[in-house]
């Protein structure tokens, strides 16, 4: 008689019991742990483990009893995809060898700018997601991340990270999808679908307020409200909840004395109890080995183990810090009930379940060839850098003119690594292994601009440092030039090793190094100077741009970004990427987010302006479109539990075809508790060929006006509101007055959390 688990037709939850029922308390602990199988030496791209490389214990023995995932087997050195294989095969084998039941490991990548494996295609950060305000394309490049997953046998990709800007000093600012909740949650929800839809599994990152730190420090401690914590921070989470995530990997901070990783109220209250997550939490890298060593709330590993298995982390990532050896002597001790264990091995054997690693015959997947960098996985990437460049400041001389001579200087512009996040696989992994080739063809924006104009070059000055004499080489090249294209931004990398990403915080929004300095002495040449921005946080150009002739923006646009550059500075391409965080004005040492309520703003009351230099949802275009008219078909009326129809008016009247981000903003008048003066409710990008005219519907719920009240509860309260319709935060074309009527409501998880928007023939 076949066992009730080994039944794929029986029921998922009933398949789970009858083998929790069949396992030893060891089995159980098997399935919780993780190993990331590293070689002696090889500690260097994971500065946690680099002491315990040399003492892990043998393979043989990491695989006898099971394992619940494999960390990163195709995303620690650069592997051909089918040696990869081979290897991820083997592992599985002896996974399945090791345990009675035969249970596979569930294996994991980093999927942030595309999976992260040695020649797959590396699409733009997640920051230039945002900015391409175009979530359907951002779900078809996910659907492409997850169909190269699965071609190798992955199972679980570590993205997209949730996390709301609130200070731009924070170094993973690129890793985010900027300050904004609602856009945050509409894009990030568009990669979960095209992650979860594909077959695998995604993984929010990080429940919850880890972009709050202190000062913008990693991992430094978190004091926020509970408002500003149910208001800006969680609505991402729970949009992309609904859209399918089945993994959430937990903040690496304290909220207000508390880690995240020992906080039940958060990791099982809150998510679990009110949202009603059923999915794995999955703990970020060594955040439980942290408890000790870190945050000391733990005095032992197994403390550390017994404190993140009570406040529900199901599996330790990602390697066996804690879940192992220190959990069993913690049970043993009476410290953990079996019961905890069982909550846990329960949803891990649920997600096995799902994705077919239980069923009978179910074997590893055999070296193949596979190609990780298509034709077509480079076109959408091609095509969303080209949707995500911003073009922040233009006084006319852009589209540069056919057949200039443009000096093309500075420390981005002839490096491939311009283009790449500090999660992309050359700059996360090869930094490690310079004798390595990158994998892909990554142009740069010197070579992508040779293709069209007569090119001179010069350095100026790297990202860092930098000598006198080569920033005269590079005024005197572009003074003998009819235009200069200075290409600035950031070095990428991780842990102090780059001026942008993980543990790359810093002080001030100055441009790093010398290069404000080699910006004011190329503006002195006289030759008109475009400046093009590669870059993973928003900086201080306050006091230069006025006297650009432009500037354009790119938010590490991947491997097809300078080909993107190259196209909107030639014109090829009608610019129409809108920021998805505010560039500050003077004053960059005091950051500000466009979320701000009215003394968050400039005052009487303080000398500090927090004015940004372009706010949020900012960008301009060659050719725009024609805005006509904006207005409710509700009249002044709202009710408090009806829905607003809001129509607005867009024609193009150029020669050419446009792009326009129609950008809802909620203003209240009044309201009982302080509220931002604006925040995004809906957002809709518009593709219009010249003649073309559209009417963009946005059916607005009133639970789209809902905030968390004096009580804590969130509600939808009557009371007079506007509805602002613009190109940005800071362009509004329209204001559209409403009175949202009848009682105040409570709203609940179930609330609407986005609105319908339907686009259709003028």
């Amino acid at each position: 008689m076949t066992e009730l688990w080994r039944d794929p037709t029986a029921p998922v939850e009933a398949r789970v019991a009858d083998l929790v029922d069949r396992m030893t308390v060891e089995e159980k602990v098997a399935q919780l742990g993780s190993i990331w199988w590293l070689e002696p030496g090889a500690g260097g791209m994971a500065p946690m483990l680099s002491e315990s490389v040399g003492q892990m214990p043998p393979w043989e023995e990491v695989a006898a009893g099971g394992l619940g995932q494999l960390t990163r087997t195709f995303g620690t050195a650069p592997l051909e995809p089918a040696e990869g294989m081979r290897i991820l095969a083997q592992r599985q084998r002896d996974v399945m060898a090791g345990n009675r039941f035969g249970i596979p490991a569930q294996a994991h990548e980093e999927v942030l700018t595309g999976l992260a494996v040695w020649g797959a295609t590396i699409y733009p950060a997640p920051l230039s997601w945002a900015a391409s305000f175009d979530p359907e394309l951002v779900e078809r490049m996910a659907a492409q991340i997850a169909g190269s997953m699965r071609a190798l046998g992955v199972h679980q990709g570590l993205a997209p990270v949730l996390d709301v800007v609130r200070d731009h000093r924070w170094g993973r600012v690129e890793e985010t999808l900027g300050e904004d909740p609602f856009l945050v949650g509409l894009v990030g929800s568009a990669y979960v679908r095209g992650l979860e839809q594909g077959g695998t599994v995604a993984t929010l990152k990080h429940f919850l307020g880890y972009s709050a730190s202190r000062a913008a420090r990693n991992l430094a401690p978190v004091s926020i409200g509970p408002r500003e914590l149910a208001d800006v921070i969680l609505p991402p989470f729970e949009m992309a909840l609904r859209a399918g995530a089945r993994s959430v990997m937990n903040s690496y901070t304290d909220l207000d004395g508390v880690p995240v990783a020992a906080d039940p109220r958060l990791l099982s209250g809150l998510l679990r109890d009110e949202l009603g997550f059923a999915g794995t939490v999955t703990a970020d890298y060594f955040s439980i080995a942290f408890l000790q060593s870190l945050h000391g709330v733990a005095a032992s590993p197994g403390e550390a183990a017994a404190l993140a298995l009570e406040a529900g982390i199901d599996v330790e990532l990602p390697s066996l810090d804690t879940y192992g050896a220190p959990l069993l002597a913690a049970i043993a001790d009476g410290v953990v009930d079996e019961k905890i264990i069982d909550r846990a091995l329960s949803r891990v054997l649920q997600q096995k379940c799902e994705l077919g690693l239980l069923d009978p015959g179910w074997a590893p997947l055999e070296p193949a060839d596979v190609d990780l960098d298509a034709p077509e996985s480079r076109a959408v990437a091609l095509e969303l850098a080209r949707r995500s460049v911003v073009l922040l400041a233009n006084d006319g001389s852009l589209p540069l003119a056919s057949g200039a001579t443009v000096a093309v200087v500075g420390p981005r512009a002839d490096t491939p690594e311009a283009m790449l996040g500090c999660y992309s696989f050359p700059m996360h992994v090869l930094v490690h292994h310079p004798e390595a080739e990158t994998g892909v063809e990554i142009r740069t924006v010197r070579e992508a601009l040779a293709d069209t104009f007569d090119v001179t070059y010069a350095l100026g000055c790297p990202v860092l440092g930098g000598e006198d004499a080569d920033i005269e080489a590079a005024v005197a090249v572009a003074a003998g030039a009819e235009v200069c294209v200075v290409v600035l931004g950031d070095q990428a990398g991780l842990f102090g090793k780059g001026t942008s990403g993980e543990g790359c915080d810093v002080a001030d929004l100055t441009l790093p190094g010398r290069q404000e300095e080699l910006l004011e002495a190329l503006l002195g040449t006289g030759t008109p100077v475009v400046a093009v921005l590669l870059v993973g946080r928003p900086y201080d150009l306050s006091r230069q741009v006025d006297r650009l002739a432009g500037l354009v923006c790119g938010f590490f646009p991947g491997e097809e970004g300078a080909q993107a550059i190259a196209d909107v500075l030639s014109g090829r391409v009608n610019p129409s990427g809108r920021l998805p965080v505010s560039f500050p004005g003077a004053g960059a040492t005091h950051p500000s987010t466009y979320l701000a309520s009215p003394l968050g703003r400039r005052n009487d009351v303080s000398v500090v302006d927090p004015t940004p230099l372009f706010g949020f949802g900012h960008g301009l275009s060659y050719a725009g479109a024609t805005w006509g008219a904006a207005s409710a078909s509700s009249g002044s009326r709202w009710e408090t539990d009806g829905t607003c129809e809001l129509v607005v008016q867009l024609a193009n009247e150029a020669d050419r075809d446009v792009s326009e981000v129609v950008q809802v903003y909620l203003h209240d008048r009044s309201a009982s508790v302080v509220r931002p003066v604006q925040r995004l409710v809906g957002a809709a990008r518009v593709d219009l060929a010249p003649g073309q005219a559209a009417r963009v519907c946005f059916s607005l719920s009133a639970d789209l006006t809902a905030f968390t009240g004096r009580d804590l509860v969130r509600i939808v309260e009557p009371g007079e509101v506007e509805l602002w319709v613009g190109a940005s935060s800071t362009d509004i074309r329209e204001v559209v007055p409403l009175e949202l009527v009848g009682a105040s409501r409570v709203v609940g998880v179930d609330r609407a959390l986005e609105p319908t928007v339907t686009v259709e023939p003028a």
